[in-house]
Formats: C-alpha cells, structure tokens, sequence
C-alpha cells in the first residue's frame, strides 16, 4: 500500500476568489495537519515538494494561482481570498492545523496570509521578501504598466513598491540576467513608497520560519528576511531565521531534485550549497508544520535568529 494518496482539486471560485486547480498528496492514514504550498513566478503546482510533505504526515495542497482560467495571466491584483479558499478546502478535509509554505512570490503571498488569515498557524517562507511588491506580467486587462500591486485583499489593492523605470541588466545580451540590481534600484527610487508596503509580520499570530541565501541574486532575501526578523522581535513575536551565506534564491529541501537551470534569470548559490540551507532549515520547517508534540504543552519556538552561518546552521538564541 502507498505511504500517501495524491488527486488533482479544483475549486470553482466566489466570495473573492477566483477558481483555481490544483495537486493534493496526502497520508494513506490521514492527517490532522495541512499545509498550502505556493510557487514563486513561476506558476507552477509543486506536485514534488507537496510528495515529500506527505510523507512526512501532512496533507499538503499546492494551487496555481495565477495565468489559469479566470486568473489574471500575470502576478497582478491576484485575490487572497484565492488563497483563503485553498486553506478552506485543507480545513474541509480534515485539517486542523493549517500552514501556507512559499517560496518568493509564493513566500510574499504566505506572508500576507499569516497577517489577514488568523487561522493560519504558522508559514514558512523561503526566500521571502518582507515588502509588497508591484506586479510581475499583466493583469486581467492585459497590460503590465502602469504598475499595481501583485494583491487585492476584500476588492483592495495592497499597498505596494513600482519598479524603477530604465534599469537594465549588467549582463550582456542572449545570456541569464540577475533582477537584484533592479529591486534594489527600485526602492532607491521609491522610497516613500516603502512604510506602507512593508509586510506586517508584527501583526501575525502565526509561527514564522524564515530561510534565506546570502548569495540570493533575484532579490535581496537574506536582508529581506532580516528585516521581518526584526520587526517580529520588536514585537515581542517568535520567529526562527535560517540563513546561509553561499545558497542562492532556490533552496532546495531534503529529498527534492536540484532545481533546473534557467535560460532566463541568474538565481546565485549552487546545487550543493541550495541543498545544504534547505537541510539546516528542515527540522525546523517540519516542526513548524507539524506542530508541538502530542500531549507536551504548546512547545512554541521562542528562537529570534539573526545571523547568517557560513555552514548553514540555524543561528537562533
């Protein structure tokens, strides 16, 4: 008998929401705890990562969640509430502990969820951004410009950060590119626009697991996820950051494929070091999904994290 069962999932849409399809796996034994795991732009369902969560005893869903029918074709103005009907759907299947894993986007996504979604018990976000960003590709009219926001909570666009205009890789033509230069000049640019772009984290009742790569050349993440770090810790919060200096934009958990090569983008790290965060981060990542221990009291993590590690271990005190 197979360790997990897998089915594809639709849902409809309504009440905010547009219609999704997605990749559930989950234990042939049942499982009480669920998990929403979202891609970055690339779009795609992560049938893999939510295998390997399924066998760790979570049923684990992944969405797309944009570019699908009745889905805007890029990241802009995408609904949470998109989101909200896939923890739905894990709660209607028996899940009492719900968890959202992003990655980039995805991790963006995670983030907002863990402020507007108090249901959500913890997120584990890699390679995260602690800012909303404008969007990536066009919206439900086609268009890219002017820039708007990559979300819409309750009909509303989040407040978000645009790009800066005429910037332009480094890298010569026909090659891959790396956009770090650009997020950076972005807010450079912008920089009243920041404040009310900043995530919220301090408003999140959920657990926060936070991993990021020094060598990260998409966006900044380790500095990104410094800053969420501090704002949990003015607040008093929990929040556990696992960092390493030589992994890039994809860290890789135990168990996964490398990830592929781009013709496109330049992401940093390498395979080795990209595994190498993801191992240091797993145990943390588990305990955060699974929850505390049966029967041993609440068991939440008061670590704060700040420093990166060379080796990749999980510098909480």
């Amino acid at each position: 008998m197979a360790d997990f069962v897998e089915s594809s999932v639709r849902a409809s849409g309504g009440h905010g929401a547009d219609p999704w399809t997605g990749f559930r796996a989950a234990p042939a034994r049942g499982s009480d705890v669920g998990v929403l795991v979202l891609s970055g732009s690339s779009g795609r369902i992560e049938v893999e990562r939510c295998r390997l969560l399924a066998r760790e005893g979570v049923a684990a869903l992944s969405i797309r969640w944009f570019g699908g029918p009745g889905q805007p074709p890029g990241i802009c103005e995408v609904p949470l509430e998109t989101f909200v009907s896939a923890l739905a759907r894990l709660r209607a299947a028996g899940a009492g502990r719900i968890s959202v894993l992003g990655v980039s986007k995805g991790a963006e996504a995670a983030l907002h969820l863990s402020v507007t979604e108090p249901r959500v018990d913890a997120v584990v976000a890699l390679s995260p951004t602690s800012l909303t960003w404008a969007n990536i590709g066009p919206g439900r009219d086609g268009s890219t410009k002017p820039h708007r926001s990559s979300w819409t909570w309750r009909g509303q666009p989040l407040p978000f950060v645009p790009y800066a205009p005429n910037w332009t890789a480094s890298e010569p033509s026909g090659v891959p590119i790396s956009v770090l230069g650009w997020y950076e000049q972005s807010l450079r640019a912008c920089p009243d626009r920041v404040p009310a772009a900043a995530l919220p984290v301090e408003r999140s009742g959920a657990e926060l697991v936070l991993v990021a790569g020094g060598d990260d050349l998409m966006w900044p993440s380790l500095r990104y996820a410094e800053e969420l770090a501090a704002r949990r810790r003015a607040a008093g919060l929990p929040v556990r950051l696992v960092t390493r200096a030589d992994a890039g934009h994809r860290p890789r958990l135990p168990g996964e494929s490398a990830a592929p090569a781009s013709a496109t983008f330049r992401y940093g790290g390498t395979p080795t070091a990209d595994a190498a965060l993801g191992a240091a981060a797993w145990p943390h990542i588990r305990r955060a999904l699974l929850g505390p221990p049966r029967g041993r009291g609440s068991g939440r993590d008061s670590g704060t994290g700040t420093a990166a590690s060379a080796a990749g271990q999980d510098s909480s005190k």
